[in-house]
Formats: structure tokens, C-alpha cells, sequence
């Protein structure tokens, strides 16, 4: 459909297929440029296979990862149906990584400039800022659940003093003391740029997996053994009750990282190579989540015989530890595995993607500053209080959404653009990325129909008592979307890519969109 080889712009290109711009071709004037968000030098692509495996070694081991096999076990799955579904899910949702990350190495850009390709310069705002809004919200919410465990802790340390000091709206104030010196931590981190970052992942991820095999040799001992949670047989079998669970969870499974699977190019795009991000991202994320997944069910299957309960909330195993030395070394595994993730994933995102906003006035650590901030102001504590209204009308509808942005972004680089793209076009006004003042329309069709049939029957299951349990209508916001809806992030991500490509062939056999 396009050309395979760049033309135009004066480019070098390097072994191994990476491309950067001259220093003379980059117009650093333009309006849609800044320092953070040009191409990143070959040079200063330089992070190699550990650094990728790392880096999601370090995602994934979070307090959140740690608890979602308990939440399948709640739906009824026995431990090795839960942790298939969560392995299942991981290699699924590695594909559009990799998919998106392709780009990150080969032309050295962030994710807001990889979609201008397909949204154009001013329309790359619509997700970026979707994927922003995302990421602050679990700033504030992971930030405030990190800061509860250093309570939690400090509080077992303490001897309860904590939970009976003075309240500050409704909570002992050494909670929000805890909440505020969590978050300037990792702003301070966050402001020492990517390469501190890369750093601190390295070490980071091999200390986490230390401390959670120790966890799971402590409750061994303890137990001796690993009780009778790994052989409580399964509620629903494999037959027909077992797959209407399957499914929905298997999505949710993926909207764990979906919102990764857009802006990968943000960390891969200071990539040595191809094959680093590839065998990165493939050794470090599902192996990582698989093997997460099957040490909480081991360790909350002891606590389960030493403590007469299933505890999976890590935190508060770690604060039944009866010596002041177990406290602080868990206190410090928390820290830093709720750091690494909370940083990675939240804060990188929405710093390149508000700089994008207005690449003149905001840069990568003024972005990563507005993040936190924001972080704050939506109040993470009362989304934490109200679960309904965060993850079914916020992620759920968010999620599908962020789907139907992936499904147009690989459909535009791997197959109307035949991975091409033209670096300094990517930042000019009125180049072959400007479509019509800015904006693809075809993009933005193939959004809002993605989008709506994504999350158009989003509904509110039925409780106990006859209540709904979340904001939408029990029969779905569109009814007849509503068999949809379950399948949100995979109806959003096929439905987009198949229309994209339908609307772009025509533009495909001209010039990459240079009009109209």
C-alpha cells in the first residue's frame, strides 16, 4: 500500500534496521516538537534484553498482581484454572505489545507520535489523553494503596499507635503522612529521567522475587505444608458453567495491561535492538504473571492452615510476622515493588502524552509533575471506597476504549504503512501526517465505531439483595450491544483495526494521507 523505503526527509540508517533522523531534519521550531519527544539517537538506544525483562519483572510484581487469582478463585475456579486464565491472558495481550513496541526501536518515538501516523498531529491527543487519564487514576489509587501498606506496617511496628492517632477526614493523619511522603518518592524518582529509571528496575526486580520466594519459605515453615486450598476442586468444572465465567475474566485478565500495550513504545523506544524488546517482553511478562499467580496461591494456601483464613492481601500476611526484622523487610518489599510498578506504568505514560498536549510548555518532568498532582486531586481514597463506580464506569468503559486505539495503531503501522514511517513528518504541520488540519478522520470513524460497539452495552449485574451493582442498566446501555460487552477490549481492538483498514485503502494507494 505505501512505500517501503523512506523518502524525502534526510535520514541515516544504521545495522539492524533502526532509523534516526539528522540532527538538521528534525524541526526542533515546529510546534508538535520538543526534546522529549524527538527520536531518540541510535546511540542512546541502549537498553538491552535484561532491561525489558526487568522492567515487567518489576510491573508485574505488585500488590494488585498478587491478589487477581484470589478474585478468580472468588468466582469459583480452582487455583489451576485461575492461573491458566491469568497465563492465558498475558500471552494474549503480549502480542499487541509487541505489536506497538515494534516501532519504539526502529524509529526511536514515544507513543503520542507513533499514533499521529493514524490519528494525525492534533488528533494523537484523543489517546493520549485517554491513556493519560487512565494512568493518572492509578497513580492515585496504586500511590495511595502503596502508602496504606507503609501504614499498615508502620502501624504493626508501632504497636497500633498509628491507627489511634488524630483523624484528618476520617483517617489517622499518619496515613496521609505515609500517602504524601509515597508519592513525593516517587515523583523524585520519576524526575531523574528514564535512564534512573532503567537503573532502579534492574535492581528492583530481583530484590521483589527474593522477597516473595522468602514470604512463600516463611508461611511454608510455618504451615508445613500448603494446605487444603490447592485441593479444593473447581465450582464450575470445565463445562458449560465454567466458560460464561471464563471469558469476561479472561478479558479482565487483559485489561490489566492493555493500557501497557499502547504506550510500550515509550520504553521501547531507547531499545538496543528488535530482539531486546521481543525476548524481554515475551520472558518477562507472562512468565512473570504465571509465576506470580502460582506463588499467591501457594502462600495463601498456607495461610489458610496457620491462620485458619485465606489471606490474600500480601500486606496484611506480612503484617502477622511476630519480629520487628520480618516488619521492615516487608515494609521494604512493599515500597519498592509498589514503586517500580506505580512509576513504569503510570507516570511515564501521561508524562509523554501531556507533553504532547502542548510540546512548547510541557515536558517529560513537568508532565510527570502534572500526573502527580492529578493524582491527588481525583481523590484515589474515595475511588478506592467506591468500587462500582471505578471499575465499571471508569476502567470498564476506559479499557474498551484503549482496545479500539490499539486495533487502529496496528492496523496503521503494520499494514497500511507496511511499518514506513517519515521521522520528520511525524512533528511538521501540513506534512503527510496532517491530513485535514491536523486530524484523521478515518481514525476518528474507526474509533467511535470500535468504541461503541466496545463498551455501548456496558451493564450492571444484579446483587443479592435485587440491587444493581454498578451505574449502567442491568440490560445494558444499547441493549442489543450488550452480548458485547464482556468482550469489550477484543471487540474494540477487531472491530477498529478491520474498519481502519477499510477506510485507509483508497488513501493507502497515494501518499500516506499528504491530503485530505
Amino acid at each position: 500500500m505505501t512505500e517501503t523505503v523512506p523518502t524525502g526527509s534526510p535520514i541515516s540508517q544504521s545495522v539492524g534496521g533502526r532509523v534516526e533522523l539528522a540532527p538538521e531534519a528534525f524541526p526542533a521550531d515546529s510546534p508538535f516538537a520538543n526534546e522529549d519527544l524527538r527520536p531518540v539517537p541510535v546511540s542512546e538506544r541502549k537498553w538491552t534484553t535484561y532491561n525489558f525483562a526487568a522492567l515487567w519483572i518489576s510491573m508485574a510484581h505488585c500488590i494488585p498482581s498478587w491478589t487477581l487469582a484470589s478474585g478468580l478463585v472468588a468466582l469459583g475456579m480452582d487455583w489451576k484454572q485461575a492461573v491458566f486464565t491469568i497465563a492465558l491472558a498475558n500471552i494474549i495481550v503480549l502480542l499487541p505489545m509487541l505489536a506497538t513496541g515494534h516501532a519504539g526501536p526502529k524509529y526511536g518515538i514515544p507513543f503520542p507520535v507513533l499514533a499521529r501516523a493514524s490519528f494525525g498531529l492534533r488528533g494523537a491527543n484523543i489517546p493520549a489523553l485517554i491513556r493519560a487519564a487512565v494512568a493518572c487514576g492509578w497513580f492515585g489509587i496504586q500511590t495511595w494503596i502503596g502508602g496504606s501498606g507503609i501504614f499498615a506496617l508502620g502501624s504493626k511496628l508501632t504497636g497500633g499507635h498509628w491507627e489511634n492517632a488524630g483523624k484528618i477526614a476520617g483517617n489517622p493523619w499518619p496515613l496521609w503522612l505515609c500517602f504524601l511522603l509515597f508519592w513525593a518518592l516517587q515523583i523524585a524518582i520519576i524526575y531523574r529521567g528514564m535512564d534512573f529509571l532503567r537503573h532502579f528496575e534492574n535492581w528492583a526486580a530481583p530484590f521483589v522475587i527474593a522477597g516473595a520466594l522468602v514470604l512463600l519459605i516463611w508461611i511454608a515453615v510455618k504451615a508445613d505444608g500448603f494446605g487444603a486450598l490447592l485441593d479444593q476442586p473447581s465450582k464450575l468444572g470445565w463445562g458449560p458453567d465454567f466458560w460464561p465465567v471464563f471469558f469476561p475474566s479472561l478479558m479482565g485478565m487483559i485489561g490489566f495491561w492493555a493500557t501497557l500495550s499502547l504506550n510500550i513504545p515509550d520504553f521501547t523506544r531507547f531499545g538496543a535492538s528488535q530482539k531486546a524488546q521481543t525476548w524481554g517482553q515475551s520472558l518477562g511478562l507472562p512468565t512473570t504473571m504465571t509465576l506470580f499467580a502460582v506463588l499467591a496461591v501457594l502462600v495463601t494456601s498456607g495461610s489458610e492452615v496457620v491462620y485458619g483464613e485465606a489471606i490474600w492481601d500480601p500486606v496484611a500476611l506480612a503484617a502477622k510476622a511476630d519480629n520487628a526484622f520480618g516488619l521492615l523487610f516487608a515494609l521494604i518489599i512493599v515500597l519498592v515493588a509498589t514503586i517500580s510498578v506505580n512509576i513504569a506504568a503510570n507516570v511515564v505514560s501521561p508524562a509523554y502524552d501531556l507533553s504532547n498536549l502542548a510540546p512548547k510548555f510541557i515536558n517529560f518532568r513537568t508532565g510527570a509533575l502534572i500526573t502527580g498532582v492529578v493524582g491527588i486531586l481525583i481523590f484515589p481514597w474515595k475511588l478506592i471506597s467506591t468500587p462500582e463506580f471505578y471499575i465499571f464506569t471508569w476502567l470498564g468503559v476506559v479499557g474498551g476504549l484503549l482496545g479500539t486505539v490499539a486495533g487502529i495503531l496496528i492496523a496503521d503501522y503494520w499494514i497500511v504503512r507496511r511499518t514506513v514511517l517519515h521521522l520528520a513528518d511525524l512533528y511538521t504541520p501540513g506534512g503527510r501526517y496532517w491530513y485535514t488540519n491536523g486530524w484523521n478522520w478515518r481514525a476518528i470513524v474507526a474509533f467511535v465505531v470500535g468504541g461503541l460497539l466496545a463498551v455501548g452495552g456496558s451493564y450492571s449485574g444484579v446483587g443479592a439483595d435485587g440491587k444493581k451493582t454498578g451505574p449502567f442498566p442491568t440490560d445494558g446501555l444499547i441493549p442489543f450491544l450488550k452480548p458485547l460487552a464482556d468482550y469489550g477490549w477484543a471487540v474494540g481492538l477487531s472491530a477498529s483495526l478491520l474498519l481502519y483498514i477499510a477506510l485507509m485503502l483508497p488513501k493507502g494507494r497515494e501518499q500516506e494521507g499528504i491530503a485530505a
